[in-house]
Parts: structure tokens; C-alpha cells; sequence
């Protein structure tokens, strides 16, 4: 059993809860630009935020909230896409002494109303005027929500309509809500995505966020400083975005939100941010984009050579090594030809990535870190408040997701399952019963399997439940094969199956984008997904595309752990019952649908 620790590099005691940030913050950096505000309509102007300026409108809203009935400890729902007001009604609803549910927008009126229940929520606060319908209707099926739903966007029932009760409270009267929680204290029930079961929700307190957001900050001071900025388009639900959120505040750092990502390349171009927070698939898809473009201006194979260059690069500055002057001299043509214009793409000023929510392939890293952008790759859970290892600076491995950060302790189990225990580690689940076997020894059991290397970096090796077990007894962890086929741009997921069967089979879950791209090339029609459900797609040049695939997975495992056979499947990804809002399938609700196709692959 192997252990690594890292010790905290900032203390909390002297704290006495998240808000303190904020006070501090704007004590120290009244006039510092905090947020950039963008406007209803793309084109318009984006409106400067001051941390003094944010102050206030939290502290008016916050007001708002106590004049309406809002006491402290009740849980105050909040689901909107990521835009400034999030911010705005996440620290009002602790200034004001209540606890937040994040709830994220596409999620239906069934998952809202198990999570309003379970919470006990008194009041919502949806985006427009479609969350506030979902709101609604899952408090009253919940039979909760007395104060009722309000909306960040204009009207009867608005944020503004609260704020215009401020003069009702008294600073005196703030102050003692601001102050009643303590390190202690629940900030946040959060709710698991729920890729291998219902979602649970996750105490998170005030010491798990500022234990985080103060540790983080002080280890990546190269990333998070005052004079850089960044742009926050992962949905401000997910813990990963409202720490890095609170770690750019508490730090200076500039913050601008996008919640339509068809418009991400625009408002990186016109941000030009220092620093990006990404899922691994993000990456992955600018890759492909890259790639089809020189494709279709009849440069593949350049653009082929550009990327086994930009590894190489990569590997060599990972290593210390000195680029031979061939290497050089290919690496200064393809810059000039690639990848300054990628990096153009993503604002021109990008010091670091940080990418999390899933493994990142190992090429992947090295491509983004030779072109000149590299990725600082992260690892933890809801349960760890975000980050509970990452690569830093100067440390960068690629292929794993970095030592465990300040305060922050990694145990590896004899079964090799990954336990954490930390000043990021959640106190426990709403329902007590759960809270059994999530912990061992004082250690959480985060159900992911991995190993420390030499350098006591962790390296991922998946999930504990998708372990498979054949009919001949033999182990089987999918992970590595199924990393391996995703790294092809056509394949969004890759899910190995052969539980108790003779051997191992695949589902490949195309990514839509690049199939339509595809199918139009060779004037084949793909078959329409019907919502929550899989199709299979048989088409003889995709499926011999998707061999070669195959085929090379096989090739970097041992022979038990190849797949004799796979079908290609369709399914629709926008479907919240299959796929998580951080782009993670649902493998087990996946399967379900797909018992036809399985059966296929068994006959």
C-alpha cells in the first residue's frame, strides 16, 4: 500500500468562512477589474466589474434574500448556465447565511425535484424564465420551495425584485447572517453526476472550499496571478468551475463567463485569457477540427507530421532533453504553418490549460505542450471539492494527474483503488447510509483505480465498477483500451463489455460532429437516435475505418484484454439520462438502452 502527502502551504483557522474572501478581496483591491460582464447579444460590449462593485451587488442581493425570509442554514437552489449572475447569487446566498444547491440547467423536472427533496430547498433561483418553469414544477412535486423561484433575467419575479427589498436590512443584520457559519459549517450540497448510479449528495463545508481555494491558489501562483484572466464556460454546477471560480477571486485573477459554447472561439479571440479550465474532450475535439481543416485544404499529411513533431517537442521538454537541430527545425516550419494559429484560436496568451473531469490522453498533453500551450492536468471528485492531485508548473508528466496537492493526502489500497483524505475532503453524504462505505480508515473511497509512479505522481486506471470478470475467470480493467480508441476523433465513447461472457466485446459511441463531417464525405445517411436510446450504425468503409482502430488498442494491451468484436453506435449526447453535464457517458444507463445491440455481439 502505497501513500503520498503533501502539506498545506496556507492555514485557515484564522478564516472564518468562504465569504472572508471576498471581504479581504475587496479590502485589499477595491478598483481591480474582477469581472468582464458580457452583454445580452453577441457584439456587444463586455461591462467591467470591479471587486468593490461585485461586493455590493452581493451584499444588496444578499439583503434581499433575508428581507424575503431566507434564515440561516436553509438551502437556496441555484440553476442557471455559467454567466456573472451565478457568481452573484452564490455568495449572497452565503452572505446571507444559507447553504447553495447548484442544480445544473439541463437537468429534468424528475432530477430536480429528488434533489429539491432531498435538500429540503426553500427558495429557487433559475436563469430565465424555462429553469424557473423546471424549478417550479419540481417544488411542487417535491412539496418544498415555500419562498418560491426567482430569475436572473428581467421581470416581476427577478433578482432585481429582491435587491429592491435591501433597505429592509440593515448592515448590522448582514453581518450576523455573513457570520453565522463557520469553517464547519455546510456551504453547498452537491449532487454527483451519477455515472454509475443515482447522484447523492456531497456536504461540502466552508473549511473543504477555503482549505482549496487557498492551498490551490498558493501552488499554482505561476497560473493564478493578478495581471492574468480567464474565461469559465464548464457549467458553474460543477464543483471543478465554482472553485476555480472562487481561486480567480480570492487571487485577482480576471473572470469572464460563456455559456454558449458555439461561441467560444470568438470570445477567446476578444478575451485573449492566460488560463483555461477544460474537460479532456474539449482539447480532444480542437485537435480534430485542426485536423479536418488541413484535410480539407489538402494538408493532412503536413499536418500529420506537424503533430508527430509537436510530441516530440513536448516529450523532450518533459524530459530536459535538448531538441536535435532537425527536430528544431521542423518544430519553427510547423509553428509557423499550425500552431500559431491554434494558439491564436485560443486568445494567443494562453500560459497554461489546466484540463479535468476525465483522464486525458498522454499524446494529447504532449501535442498541446509542443505546440506552446500546455496542460496542466488535474484529478479529483465532488467529494474532494474539486482538485485533490495535479500537475504543477515545472512538473509536468504527462500521462498522469500530477502528485496530491497541499493538504492533500493519496493512498493506493492492495486492490489498488484510490483513497483520499485532506482539508478538500467533504464531511459526508446527506443520507447517512451512504457514508458507510465511502470511507475506510478515515480515508475516502473514491471507487478509481490508479498507482503512484516513481515520482509519486498518480496515474489513472479507471473505475472500480467497470472492472470486468469473463467466463474464464479472468480480470479485465478497460480503461487503457478504451482511452486508446477514444483518442481516434470519430470515437466520443468507447465502452468494453464481456461481463461473464466467453470475451470482450465493444460498444463505440461516435461523436456526431465528426460522423455528419464524414458521412457527407462518402454520401452515406445516418440513422436519427431516438432521444435516450442507441442505434447501430452498419456501414462496411466505417466499419473497416474503424478496425484499424481497433485493431492498434489491441495492440498496446495483453491478449485477454482485447476485443474480439464491437458495433458502432449513434446515441444521442445531449440526452441528460446517457450523458453527464461534463460530457462523462453513463455507462450503465447506456447499456440498458442498448440490450439489442449487446445481444448482437453475443450471438
Amino acid at each position: 500500500m502505497r501513500e503520498h502527502s503533501t502539506d498545506p502551504l496556507v492555514e485557515i483557522d484564522e478564516y472564518r468562512n468562504v465569504t472572508d474572501l471576498l471581504i479581504q478581496r475587496a479590502a485589499a483591491a477595491p478598483d481591480h477589474i474582477a469581472f468582464d460582464v458580457a452583454g445580452e447579444h453577441a457584439g456587444e460590449p463586455w461591462r467591467p466589474v470591479t471587486t468593490m462593485e461585485f461586493l455590493r451587488e452581493v451584499r444588496s442581493l444578499a439583503k434581499g434574500l433575508i428581507a424575503h425570509g431566507v434564515t440561516v442554514g436553509d438551502a437556496v437552489a441555484v440553476m442557471a448556465p455559467t454567466r456573472y449572475e451565478w457568481a452573484v447569487s452564490d455568495l449572497a446566498a452565503w452572505f446571507a447565511g444559507a447553504v447553495v444547491v447548484p442544480v445544473y440547467e439541463t437537468s429534468s423536472v424528475d432530477q430536480v425535484t429528488a434533489i429539491a427533496r432531498d435538500a429540503a430547498v426553500r427558495l429557487g433561483i433559475g436563469g430565465g424564465s424555462a429553469h424557473a418553469e423546471v424549478l417550479s414544477r419540481a417544488f411542487a412535486a417535491a412539496g418544498v420551495g415555500a419562498l418560491g423561484v426567482w430569475t436572473m433575467d428581467d421581470g416581476e419575479r427577478s433578482l432585481g425584485a429582491l435587491r429592491a427589498r435591501a433597505g429592509e436590512v440593515d448592515d448590522e443584520e448582514l453581518e450576523s447572517r455573513r457570520t453565522a457559519a463557520d469553517l464547519d459549517t455546510p456551504a453547498t450540497y452537491v449532487y454527483t453526476s451519477g455515472t454509475t448510479g443515482e447522484p447523492k449528495g456531497a456536504i461540502l463545508t466552508h473549511r473543504n472550499f477555503l482549505g482549496q481555494v487557498l492551498n490551490i491558489a498558493a501552488a499554482y501562483r505561476e497560473v493564478v496571478r493578478e495581471d492574468g484572466n480567464t474565461v469559465i464556460f464548464l457549467p458553474l454546477a460543477h464543483v471543478l468551475a465554482r472553485g476555480l471560480q472562487l481561486i480567480c477571486l480570492a487571487s485577482g485573477m480576471r473572470i469572464a463567463h460563456l455559456a454558449d459554447t458555439s461561441r467560444v472561439v470568438a470570445v477567446l479571440e476578444d478575451r485573449r485569457p492566460t488560463f483555461l479550465v477544460v474537460v479532456p474532450r474539449v482539447l480532444e475535439k480542437i485537435r480534430a477540427a485542426a485536423g479536418a481543416k488541413a484535410h480539407a485544404k489538402h494538408l493532412g499529411g503536413l499536418w500529420r507530421a506537424a503533430e508527430r513533431t509537436a510530441i516530440s517537442w513536448g516529450r523532450a521538454e518533459e524530459t530536459g532533453t535538448t531538441p536535435r537541430p532537425m527536430l528544431r527545425g521542423r518544430h519553427a516550419l510547423f509553428d509557423r504553418l499550425f500552431y500559431r494559429r491554434l494558439r491564436s484560436l485560443m486568445g494567443g496568451r494562453l500560459a497554461y490549460i489546466l484540463s479535468g473531469g476525465a483522464t486525458l490522453d498522454a499524446e494529447v498533453a504532449l501535442l498541446f505542450r509542443g505546440m506552446g500551450a500546455p496542460v496542466v492536468e488535474g484529478y479529483g471528485l465532488t467529494e474532494t471539492t474539486a482538485p485533490l492531485t495535479g500537475n504543477l508548473p515545472g512538473d509536468i508528466r504527462a500521462g498522469t494527474v500530477g502528485i496530491p496537492l497541499p493538504g492533500s493526502t493519496v493512498r493506493i489500497a492492495e486492490d489498488g483503488e484510490i483513497l483520499a483524505r485532506g482539508v478538500g475532503v467533504f464531511a459526508g453524504y446527506r443520507d447517512p447510509s451512504h457514508d458507510a462505505e465511502a470511507f475506510v480508515d478515515g480515508f475516502f473511497r473514491t471507487g478509481d483505480l490508479g498507482r503512484l509512479d516513481e515520482h509519486g505522481h498518480l496515474v489513472l486506471a479507471g473505475r472500480v465498477k467497470d472492472v470486468i470478470v469473463t467466463s474464464g475467470g479472468k480480470t479485465v480493467v478497460p480503461h487503457a483500451w478504451e482511452q486508446a480508441v477514444e483518442s481516434d476523433p470519430l470515437v466520443a465513447h468507447a465502452i468494453m463489455v464481456g461481463e461473464g461472457k466467453p470475451y470482450l466485446s465493444a460498444l463505440l459511441v461516435l461523436d456526431p460532429e465528426p460522423l455528419a463531417a464524414w458521412a457527407s464525405a462518402h454520401g452515406v445517411a445516418l440513422p436519427t437516435a431516438r432521444p435516450g436510446g442507441i442505434g447501430a450504425l452498419h456501414d462496411a468503409d466505417l466499419q473497416d475505418r474503424l478496425q484499424r482502430v481497433v485493431d492498434a488498442a489491441n495492440r498496446r494491451v495483453s491478449r485477454a484484454e482485447q476485443v474480439r468484436r464491437f458495433t458502432i453506435v449513434v446515441a444521442d449526447l445531449d440526452d441528460t439520462r446517457l450523458v453527464t453535464p461534463t460530457m462523462k457517458i453513463k455507462r450503465r444507463a447506456l447499456l440498458a438502452e442498448g440490450t439489442d445491440v449487446l445481444a448482437d455481439l453475443y450471438r
